[in-house]
């Protein structure tokens, strides 16, 4: 599998989807537009960089912070928190620059092993109905397989054999795998988790990259990368939480 980063241009859309290296672009692909505002940590990440514009997702952790994946970097970004379609701004969004990208000290770039990265906002999110934070697991706290997950995002979607950008956030439930069932040449057991299977169609990559998979009301994933077929391939979170934690309290 080849680890290098690619981007797509979808049509002649103002921002881009980062493709994570692997092949989709963290796609909503047979699941359903989620209930409105069902999702108030949801953050919708547009990052800058000198060739061009792009998009990932994000959840927001605390009143300051957002987490996302460290291959979403950007020389600037913007995040909007409680939105539903971003094509029809409402008044519960909340469109906040970020003061400070925190990736992993060990992030690499290769094989997005320690793919996470704290995002320091500008200023802290008002938390209300339409925005609020998710909580995060404990250091060490294991994912059962085959339990359901839901993974939720901006990105591709599938229509009539062809790919478009989804305006309203889509969601879809995905399964953790056993580790042995993932099967990757780059994958770390310790710091990521497969979801998603094959048999069911829908590909662990249900969400922007960037996006948490979310069981049980917590964030123990980030979507990272994979192939285009199931399953994908998520920061295992509670491998962080320590990081995380420690991280914002000194910010």
């Amino acid at each position: 599998m080849a680890l290098t980063m690619q981007l797509l241009v979808v049509g002649l859309l103002p921002w881009a989807f980062l493709l994570p290296p692997g092949g989709w672009a963290g796609e909503i692909i047979g699941g359903k537009e989620a209930k409105p505002h069902s999702r108030p940590y949801m953050a919708y990440l547009q990052m800058k960089r000198n060739n061009g514009h792009y998009t990932c997702g994000g959840f927001l952790v605390a009143k300051g912070f957002v987490l996302t994946a460290a291959h979403c970097w950007g020389v600037s970004i913007t995040v909007t928190l409680g939105a539903h379609n971003i094509d029809k701004r409402e008044p519960s969004w909340q469109v906040i620059p970020v003061r400070r990208q925190i990736p992993h000290p060990r992030y690499n770039r290769k094989t997005l092993n320690n793919d996470i990265m704290l995002l320091q906002l500008a200023e802290p999110a008002k938390l209300n109905g339409w925005v609020e934070t998710i909580a995060l697991p404990c250091a060490g706290e294991h994912v059962e397989p085959g339990m359901a997950c839901l993974v939720a995002g901006w990105g591709l979607t599938i229509a009539s054999d062809y790919f478009s950008a989804a305006s309203a956030l889509q969601e879809a439930e995905v399964k953790v795998l056993a580790d042995a069932k993932c099967t990757y040449h780059h994958y770390v057991s310790s710091t990521m988790l497969c979801a998603g299977l094959r048999s069911e169609g829908k590909d662990s990559a249900k969400g922007d990259s960037g996006g948490p998979l979310v069981c049980q009301g917590k964030a123990q994933g980030i979507v990272s990368w994979g192939p285009n077929t199931p399953p994908g391939v998520y920061v295992r979170v509670s491998t962080y939480s320590q990081w995380i934690r420690d991280t914002m309290r000194r910010a």
